[in-house]
């Protein structure tokens, strides 16, 4: 018996259906029926047809004052069921809780997902300025320290399939890195220094300090980094106090994931990623 490829079962109103809840990502909040059809290249009956039947499930519902779609109950139901089932967040939110009393500063886990850094986490400290909480936003890989630190041990060809080619490359801020020669020398730094810094690369005014997480197999899984104004984060606070701590808390939940911290120290000298 032949075995077929998965893509011959395929339903395409099923995929129709996931790209149309793709839609209600990043800062959109709101979609109707007319947009909807532009950006999926349906006719709107088909689309109407989708949202009723997503809104009778519960992942999509109607504001029944401006007629327009929002996604649902169901939708933020089934993202926690997957957050809680990532092991990594069971292990490392107690020490981000204590990272965030050690340092007064919020503290995050991300993932890489396509070219970008999810936030999965946060502990938020009770700084009277402090950034907003950014749980489920997406972050260029090239502008964040959580996702430099995440990508700074990989070779040519793992970078190339995370990272956009690099005219695709968003300056966030006059501050991003849009120089892939350039990118590629911070990296060999993290490598070395154990650490990443966004350095306002993301937003203005706002500095981070990353590390990476790694598993069992020795394979980066995340990232944890921690977020606050620059005028609190400056380059001699960095250096003596909270990237030694960001560097221990990410080694502390790596531990806790299996991994072998001394050969983490090892490997932190050796090698680059070009």
């Amino acid at each position: 018996m032949v075995k077929r490829e998965k893509s011959n079962y395929i339903i395409q109103a099923v995929v129709h259906a996931l790209t149309l809840l793709e839609e209600f990502s990043g800062d959109v909040d709101e979609l109707g029926v007319t947009e909807l059809s532009k950006r999926l290249k349906l006719h709107k009956n088909n689309v109407f047809r989708l949202l009723a039947t997503l809104e009778e499930k519960g992942y999509i519902e109607q504001n029944k004052i401006t007629e327009n779609y929002r996604l649902g109950i169901k939708s933020l139901e089934l993202g926690q069921t997957f957050i809680r089932q990532m092991g990594v967040l069971r292990q490392a939110h107690p020490v981000m809780e204590k990272l965030c009393v050690e340092l007064n500063e919020n503290v995050y886990v991300g993932v890489i997902r396509n070219h970008n850094v999810v936030y999965l986490d946060v502990a938020e400290s009770d700084q009277a300025v402090r950034v907003v909480s950014r749980v489920g936003s997406q972050l260029p890989v090239w502008c964040s320290a959580i996702g430099k630190a995440q990508v700074a041990s990989m070779n040519v060809g793992e970078l190339e399939k995370i990272l956009p080619p690099v005219k695709e490359w968003k300056a966030c801020t006059p501050k991003s890195i849009r120089d892939k020669e350039a990118f590629f020398k911070e990296l060999e730094l993290i490598l070395k220094q154990g650490y990443a810094v966004d350095d306002e690369e993301y937003d203005h005014d706002v500095k981070c300090v990353g590390a990476a997480i790694r598993d069992y197999t020795k394979r980066v899984v995340a990232g944890i980094s921690v977020s606050g104004p620059s005028f609190r984060l400056t380059d001699k606070q960095i250096k003596e106090r909270i990237a030694p701590a960001v560097q221990q808390a990410a080694a502390e939940i790596s531990r806790r994931l299996g991994y072998e911290v001394t050969l983490h120290i090892e490997e932190k000298t050796s090698g680059t990623p070009i």
